[in-house]
């Protein structure tokens, strides 16, 4: 009988535990990616900016967004918008390069100077936290399915929507949810 108790008393720890970790996580400021140079870049460092998250591939049919993220991030970064692009191969190999090639592909096709981070898991058991983070929080159905998915995120590090990969950076809708997700 005592042994059984210890035992379910462990389970409860067990469980409390990781329901206890799970709930540290309060915003999307409570991540780190690392940078395309692998410097760490904690989305803290962003507090109070609008954060738009989109995960990239240099050799996709949608990689022409890329010049709208830049018109995007020069439109709106004096007002606080951080376009964060994150590249990766998840779907489809359309990103099998390194670092330095992604970012060199960046910069001479579509004169990128936004922020980029190392190329990034987002789906599956292997995700990067924020993404497994991200679908919990909006469901299923808010998932990225390819690449060049959406997440806007507030100054306050709230998620404030999503936006699937025909989607373009520029759309009225992605420019109207910016407008008013920007610091006032």
């Amino acid at each position: 009988m005592i042994f059984r108790y210890m035992i379910m008393l462990m389970l409860l720890q067990i469980n409390g535990g990781a329901v206890a970790s799970e709930t540290k996580i309060k915003s999307a400021h409570d991540f780190t990616f690392k940078t395309i140079e692998g410097e760490n870049l904690p989305l803290s460092k962003f507090n109070g900016k609008a954060i738009l998250i989109v995960n990239t591939a240099s050799f996709c049919g949608f990689t022409r967004q890329y010049a709208d993220l830049q018109d995007l991030w020069q439109r709106y970064q004096d007002q606080g918008l951080i376009v964060l692009g994150v590249p990766s191969d998840d779907f489809g190999g359309q990103e099998p390069g390194t670092e330095t090639e992604i970012k060199s592909f960046c910069e001479a096709n579509f004169n990128v100077n936004f922020p980029m981070t190392e190329k990034t898991n987002v789906k599956g058991s292997t995700a990067h936290p924020f993404y497994k983070w991200a679908t919990t929080e909006l469901g299923l159905v808010a998932k990225p399915r390819w690449n060049f998915h959406k997440y806007l995120i507030t100054p306050d590090g709230r998620l404030a929507n999503w936006f699937s990969t025909p989607t373009s950076p520029v759309a009225g809708r992605v420019i109207k949810a910016v407008e008013a997700t920007l610091p006032h």
